[in-house]
């Protein structure tokens, strides 16, 4: 059973929860890569940021539909969304943008597992913790293709 230690990269590049936006897109560009763990003051795991991210604070506010009935507004949809869109859209720290639910695996873990939830969940990558919850690595895509590719073939009988 090939594992996520036995295929993860270790050289994991991280941003710091204070940082810039600016910094995650520098990263981005430079190093072309899809996602980035974040991490507190304590060095361990409390969020990643995407490309996506980045790019969905980017986009148009979408202001929500109201009405008003005897001077009370009534929301057609959230208005808690529409707070977290405004805040996305005008944040300046990673914090303000990072997806605080992040998975994240154990060394020992399948790549088949792993795999599945890439594929499932659609990430790019997926940190490799130890039981601090501190980075040791990160799985990629590409290093799920790259070990795939470096399968040898099984025998025929």
């Amino acid at each position: 059973m090939m594992t996520a230690g036995d295929i993860m990269t270790k050289n994991v590049i991280v941003l710091s929860e204070e940082d810039e936006i600016k910094k995650a897109a520098d990263i981005f560009l430079k190093d072309k890569i899809n996602a980035i763990p974040v991490v507190n003051a304590d060095k361990k795991l409390c969020g990643i940021v995407s490309e996506t991210d980045l790019v969905y604070q980017e986009s148009n506010l979408h202001i929500p539909t109201v009405f008003t009935i005897f001077d009370s507004i009534f929301y057609l949809g959230t208005s808690k969304h529409f707070k977290d869109d405004v805040s996305k859209i005008t944040a300046t720290k990673i914090k303000d943008i990072m997806n605080k639910d992040v998975f994240s695996a154990k060394e020992a873990d399948d790549i088949y597992g792993l795999a599945t939830v890439m594929a499932d969940k659609k990430f790019y990558s997926i940190p490799i913790v130890n039981d601090n919850k501190e980075i040791i690595g990160v799985v990629s895509r590409y290093d799920i293709i790259k070990a795939m590719s470096q399968a040898k073939e099984k025998p025929k009988k």
